[in-house]
């Protein structure tokens, strides 16, 4: 439950069908489905295996190869900035949710101060929103969220980032409380806490499903997202997003999956639960896609016209523009549908942060063993919350952008790479796929076995290499970002990947002297006591380590002795 509450959250119902959306609906489906069998269930059971396995977190995990560890530290690096903004979508989703009480949705309606461009999100009628959302028109829940919640501004270059905004402060606050509350607790108080977590959105999933698909237009929506458009299937782009889509979903290659698995019992079934997860997630995102395209669907029935593509904006802000303004067409009860959309949005944000903050913790905890739990979790949301005070100035979504981008997604590609070549190529497939056999009882098939040795290492580095030649300046509503901007973002991008060599330097100072073949030799085997946390079991590992040596060397003995003999024999025999 905690591992769907983590990898089901903001990335299936708000970025998946906004993805799919951009890059053609139904075409977006078949890149989709088959990334997510060559990368994102491959890695989802290798990681659940390496944890459970070693009931490690995500820095000591590294024991099978000392010379990678600044993997597990680059990935907490990129962890901690993910959280701390993620934290700020949190606080604008409270923001809203509690803006649904009003008598009459308050972005659902025009100031008189924003003019004559100003188009009421509620308002009836065959409109063509095409015009509304161009450049001369503006929908009432774009301009309240800029206006209003963010006060947004245009320009870094001119104005700043500003001061925080005080509502959102409060409810930034609120958010990190609930974290803190549920982590505070200990693992077995967050499990429980999962459940809600995990299954509370379903609910009102199933809710909004069946209000879509009664809407007027809906099944034009639906089939527009379920059509594959083949020809989209030539485009890189397509593809590029469909690898990073699966990635981000499912939260693979950020440590956190092995920091749950590591608390299991030695031997639980996670075949199984890797399996249940991934197909879950994307069960979700398929079914988000159809409640959103459904709503996507009606809303161009409104507009009179029949580009489904044309009738919603792209952008950073579409969870409280293009939601919202489906919302407040809604005719009887839009407050009822309101306060279940942004409080399922503020559970499944709990749901990811809550196994965000926890990977974090257990490393702290890992490092200061007689250091009190809940003055770690506190000292964490307190940070968590100072840095966050940024992310909800006017100039906050443009800082979302900048390290989004260099702290987390460029980032975590390069150590994804580096974690995969570490376990399928250092380690080596072939020992991983003996420690799932001893651990679970279980032979694993060739289909992992190509993927962990080559396919998801090889796929990732493509992804990686078109995004370095298809890299442009980094800008945020069609305006690049300032150079001292750009100048931080990559030096925060350089110091995260930096982990990679400093940890691989001090690995290999650590060992003993000699030549540096063999310091580097050395620093890629694996700890003496690798293995299972349990003394007894890691006795009886090492000696079925030694056992599938002998099985391996008599193995070796006997094909020598078959070649040996059918030489000889060809010579008597001729």
């Amino acid at each position: 439950m905690s591992c769907i509450a983590l990898s089901v959250g903001l990335g299936n119902v708000w970025r998946f069908p906004f993805t799919a959306l951009e890059n053609g609906g139904g075409a977006f489906l078949v890149p989709y489905l088959t990334v997510l069998f060559v990368v994102g269930k491959p890695i989802y059971y290798m990681e659940m295996l390496l944890g459970q396995f070693s009931s490690r977190g995500i820095v000591q995990v590294f024991d099978f190869a000392p010379l990678m560890r600044g993997v597990g530290y680059a990935q907490l690096l990129a962890l901690g900035v993910l959280a701390t903004y993620y934290a700020s979508v949190m606080a604008l989703t409270l923001r809203y949710f509690f803006d649904s009480f009003a008598a009459v949705l308050p972005w659902s309606y025009c100031r008189p101060e924003w003019g004559d461009g100003c188009v009421s999100a509620a308002s009836d009628g065959h409109q063509p929103l095409v015009g509304q959302l161009s450049r001369n028109f503006s929908s009432s829940s774009q301009l309240y969220l800029q206006r209003i919640v963010l006060n947004e501004t245009q320009s870094l270059a001119e104005h700043g980032i500003g001061y925080p905004s005080g509502s959102l402060a409060l409810m930034l606050a609120l958010s990190w409380l609930t974290v803190t509350l549920i982590i505070i607790r200990g693992v077995k108080s967050s499990g429980k806490a999962s459940y809600v977590l995990a299954l509370f959105p379903y609910v009102v999933m199933f809710i909004l499903l069946v209000r879509s698909l009664t809407l007027p237009g809906a099944y034009d929506g639906v089939m527009y997202f379920l059509t594959p458009q083949w020809d989209k299937l030539l485009e890189p782009a397509v593809w590029y997003n469909a690898v990073t889509q699966v990635f981000f979903s499912l939260a693979v290659c950020f440590g956190v999956i092995i920091m749950y698995s590591s608390y299991n019992r030695f031997g639980h079934n996670v075949y199984r639960d890797a399996n249940i997860v991934t197909t879950l997630d994307t069960f979700t995102s398929l079914l988000s896609g159809v409640i959103i395209f459904g709503i996507l669907g009606n809303l161009a029935y409104e507009s009179g016209t029949k580009d489904i593509g044309s009738v919603v904006r792209a952008g950073p802000g579409l969870a409280f523009i293009s939601y919202p303004e489906a919302i407040a067409k809604f005719k009887m009860m839009p407050q009822i549908f309101s306060l279940l959309f942004f409080g399922m949005l503020f559970m499944l944000g709990v749901g990811s942060n809550v196994g965000m903050v926890s990977c974090i913790m257990t490393v702290l905890k890992d490092q200061f063993v007689n250091a009190k739990l809940w003055l770690i979790v506190v000292g964490l949301s307190l940070t968590g919350f100072i840095v966050g005070l940024i992310y909800i100035t006017p100039g906050g979504q443009h800082i979302v952008t900048l390290l989004d981008f260099h702290g987390v997604t460029f980032v975590s590609l390069v150590s994804a790479i580096f974690e995969l070549v570490a376990v399928g190529w250092i380690y080596g497939t072939k020992r991983l796929c003996q420690d799932a056999e001893y651990m679970l009882n279980i032979k694993t098939s060739k289909y992992y076995r190509i993927c962990w040795s080559i396919v998801t290492p090889l796929v990732m580095t493509v992804i990686l290499l078109y995004t370095l030649f298809t890299m442009r300046p980094l800008s945020y509503n069609g305006q690049e970002f300032p150079l001292p901007y750009r100048v931080v973002g990559w030096c925060i991008s350089a110091f995260i990947i930096g982990q990679l060599f400093y940890w691989a330097c001090h690995a290999n100072y650590k060992q003993p002297k000699g030549s540096l073949k063999c310091r580097i030799s050395n620093s890629v085997k694996p700890h003496s006591d690798w293995g299972p946390l349990d003394s007894k079991q890691l006795i009886d590992y090492q000696m079925f380590r030694r056992n599938q040596k002998d099985v391996a060397a008599s193995g070796a003995g006997l094909k020598q002795r078959r070649w040996l003999c059918h030489s000889v024999g060809d010579r008597i025999f001729g």
